[in-house]
């Protein structure tokens, strides 16, 4: 019987452990073992076991991966997939390299970063088209932070360092005219501990996504202050698209298992299509209720305002690609010589379709 498992990675090489192999020059298709993990990546083409570790589960940004779940589409597909919580200390994108997953879920911001650091990765099914993330600053400092240069000198916290969030922070930073590193990037995770390190004031603000940003609101935590949540406004505030969730693989993997990226890129595509044709209310009720934290109409508030940042196809958006490249050179300018060909595919969506 075909199946989905949801793991905690209980990791049998550290994280300090796996950037040690990195710097070592591990190759991306090293394969490092893991007692719960039931990679695919050193197996056959036709292996129908394929584990994926997503940044958050429960993040509304990252839903498409267990609604394929709920919704029977990996089964459909013969896939017997492994969802690996990320969590603190285990990073995606090293699972990724050092062979400990198949996939990863996160954003397509992380392929153009990779490829300064000479690792082959790409987007090969893009689920939205705008980060959906907000940056949000605490109630006590209403007063005092009015412009994105008031940013400047403040601890904003973020997922991990290196994450998405730390690179839309940073930014939002440069881009009110303050350096890199004129400010501080503090990683508190998401949900209940972004919150209480807000709470605590070990943070004066945050890039976080929904439920969280709703969260913080709700209990009179922080405001809204950019907006990276709905099309138009992140489009002002980024100039143009910023591909956010994507499911990316190392460009060995796809090309040794096409048929398990055809068959993942099938049944997100249809998770998609059944996203844009669905009500909130409807699509909650397919989610794990612990995804609601305690407040399922909250949690259908916020996901009334980011359905609209996932695309109906999976197809990676012309010229966002290039816009990404953009803001990741305000301050990352080797990222300008990237080739972007290389950072993402529309081979397997197209199919899909």
């Amino acid at each position: 019987m075909k199946k989905t498992t949801i793991k905690k990675m209980s990791a049998s090489v550290s994280g300090v452990a796996v950037a040690a192999m990195l710097l070592a020059g591990c190759s991306s298709n090293s394969t490092v073992s893991s007692s719960s993990s039931s990679s695919g990546a050193s197996g056959s083409g036709s292996s129908s076991k394929v584990s994926i570790m997503v940044g958050g589960l429960e993040k509304i940004i990252y839903l498409p991966y267990m609604l394929a779940d709920k919704l029977g589409y990996y089964k459909d597909q013969g896939l017997t997939v492994t969802l690996v919580e990320e969590s603190a200390g285990q990073d995606a994108e090293l699972a990724l390299l050092a062979g400990q997953v198949d996939g990863a879920g996160g954003f397509y911001d992380h392929t153009l970063d990779l490829a300064t650091k000479g690792k082959q990765v790409e987007d090969v099914v893009t689920m939205a088209d705008v980060p959906g993330e907000t940056l949000m600053v605490s109630n006590r400092l209403k007063n005092k932070v009015k412009t994105l240069a008031d940013l400047k000198g403040l601890k904003i916290g973020v997922t991990d360092l290196g994450s998405s969030t730390n690179m839309l922070a940073t930014y939002n930073v440069v881009k009110g005219g303050a350096k890199e590193n004129e400010y501080k990037p503090v990683p508190v995770g998401a949900g209940d501990t972004l919150i209480a390190a807000m709470k605590n004031g070990q943070i004066d603000a945050a890039v976080t996504s929904e439920p969280t940003a709703s969260m913080l609101v709700n209990d009179h935590l922080a405001y809204s202050f950019v907006d990276m949540n709905h099309q138009a406004a992140a489009f002002k505030a980024l100039g143009g698209g910023y591909a956010a969730t994507s499911l990316y693989m190392t460009t060995s993997y796809v090309n040794s298992h096409k048929a398990i990226v055809q068959k993942l890129a099938n049944a997100y595509v249809k998770t998609l299509k059944w996203m844009s044709t669905h009500t909130p209310e409807e699509i909650a009720d397919m989610m794990p209720t612990e995804y609601y934290a305690g407040n399922k109409n909250l949690y259908i508030q916020a996901l009334k305002g980011q359905l609209p940042m996932f695309t109906k196809d999976g197809v990676m958006p012309t010229g966002v690609p290039e816009n990404v490249q953009k803001i990741l050179s305000s301050f990352k300018p080797e990222v300008k010589s990237v080739d972007l060909s290389k950072t993402y595919t529309n081979e397997f969506v197209d199919k899909a379709k």
